[in-house]
């Protein structure tokens, strides 16, 4: 029999949230037959690889899930990059609505509600023309969403927090922020990229905000498809010993100047541990572009030095190579998804905060729970204008040897070996992650199609 229910899910102009989304929306399908998923692609402006990856999530889904990919637009430059990205969402709306207008007008299956990234909160709009419920989607932890979460705005007009000082609620991107919060308290449940033995007590907190209903639908991560992939540098981790070698890296916008660079290869030199680098060259100050992987005689002197004990790589997936019985060490700037995946895999994370309180607010979680060792809690780069900060190569030398030669090391290990097996049972059939979807899927197929 064919799908009766089918649910849209529109995502964030950044491959990150996007490949997120398109794992979330594999969860309902997979777990009920009768429901299907069209995910609607809102271009990065200026993103010529968009297609590309598109055509990669077709070939890995279900045909179950569908993509539509919008026009893509080029909203003005002349703004901050949050307030960019959000013009560029609320120039989307038209033709978001025309495209739920189509899937409305089918009589199966029935539009049963959306699901939108936390980001793109003005699609609700839509869902409330069309007389449909809708659901907000954040892929962050609830430690990681308080800056969203826990804002006053859900019953005060004039919020303020420890986290963001009242004199800048008048700049432009913090009023994007609350404006995105305030959009939540209109959806019919929120979705959060966490699981309750991760974060209990945050999970139990938000009941008492007065927020939609919380489901806590992680740890949602791309393991399957990218683990699968075949990467040269797996070759190199196949002659290391087993835990032996620090990975350092710092996702799709991780990068370093040339004083940064050069500390961080004095620490990796003096420690003389095993290490593979992701090394990225960030944009020119200023511009808004994605880091690029170094070219070049660049760093040639460091790298012919270490040869024999490490490698430096441009971008890689960090998920095949984190699941690699060598890797010892993660050191990391406490993205969720790097906090997600490095527990999942039991990788101990030298932390390393860098862009964003969310990235702070990992950094406390997995401290607390004693998975990180602390490098540096103040360290704060600008995407756009960079950093006059500098992290030593002692701070960074002094972890490293804790984490991969001290007895400690023992203790965190098995410390994050056992909150890995925590991870893992939140998937199975019973576990917390499989009854909260299971909640949502309920809620969404049991609405009455609108009229």
């Amino acid at each position: 029999m064919g799908t009766t229910s089918e649910l849209v899910f529109i995502s964030f102009p950044a491959l990150s949230h996007l490949a997120l989304m398109v794992e979330m929306a594999r969860r309902p399908v997979n777990r009920n037959n009768r429901l299907s998923v069209t995910v609607l692609i809102i271009k990065f402006p200026f993103n010529s690889k968009i297609d590309s990856n598109v055509q990669s999530f077709t070939a890995s889904v279900t045909t179950r899930i569908c993509f539509i990919l919008l026009p893509q637009l080029n909203p003005s430059l002349e703004t901050s990059a949050m307030a960019f990205l959000n013009q560029s969402v609320e120039s989307h709306k038209a033709d978001v609505q025309g495209a739920i207008a189509n899937l409305s007008a089918r009589s199966l299956p029935r539009l049963k509600g959306l699901i939108v990234d936390m980001f793109c909160t003005s699609m609700i709009d839509v869902a409330v023309k069309f007389g449909i419920p809708s659901y907000v989607f954040i892929p962050l932890g609830v430690a990681c969403s308080d800056t969203e979460l826990d804002f006053p705005c859900f019953a005060n007009p004039l919020p303020a927090t420890k986290f963001l000082p009242a004199e800048m609620f008048m700049k432009e991107d913090c009023r994007i922020f609350l404006g995105h919060a305030r959009k939540f308290r209109e959806t019919k449940g929120i979705l959060v990229n966490t699981f309750a033995e991760l974060e209990p007590r945050a999970v139990e907190a938000l009941a008492d905000l007065g927020a939609p209903v919380v489901y806590p639908v992680g740890p949602i991560l791309n393991i399957e498809v990218e683990s699968k992939k075949g990467f040269e540098i797996l070759d190199w981790l196949h002659q290391q010993p087993d835990a032996s070698v620090v990975l350092l890296f710092f996702r799709r916008y991780g990068s370093f100047d040339e004083d940064q660079t050069k500390q961080i290869a004095c620490a990796l030199d003096r420690s003389g541990c095993r290490f593979l680098w992701s090394l990225r060259r960030p944009p020119a100050k200023g511009k808004l572009e994605a880091p690029c992987d170094y070219a070049g005689s660049r760093g040639e002197g460091f790298i012919n030095q270490t040869a024999s004990v490490g490698r430096v790589i441009g971008w890689a997936p960090q998920v095949a190579i984190l699941a690699h019985r060598a890797i010892g060490v993660l050191m990391s700037h406490c993205g969720w998804n790097s906090t997600l995946e490095s527990g999942w895999f039991g990788v101990p994370v030298a932390a390393w905060p860098q862009y964003a309180e969310q990235q702070f607010n990992a950094f406390q979680l997995v401290i607390e729970l004693s998975l990180a060792m602390e490098i540096r809690r103040d360290y704060r780069r600008d995407l756009v204008k960079g950093s006059d900060s500098i992290v030593t190569t002692d701070e960074m030398e002094g972890v490293i040897r804790r984490l991969m030669e001290r007895e400690e090391a023992k203790e965190m290990r098995k410390k994050v070996k056992e909150a890995s097996e925590k991870r893992k049972k939140a998937l199975v059939e019973g576990g917390s992650r499989y009854l909260s979807l299971g909640r949502v899927i309920e809620d969404v197929c049991s609405r009455q199609a609108s009229s």
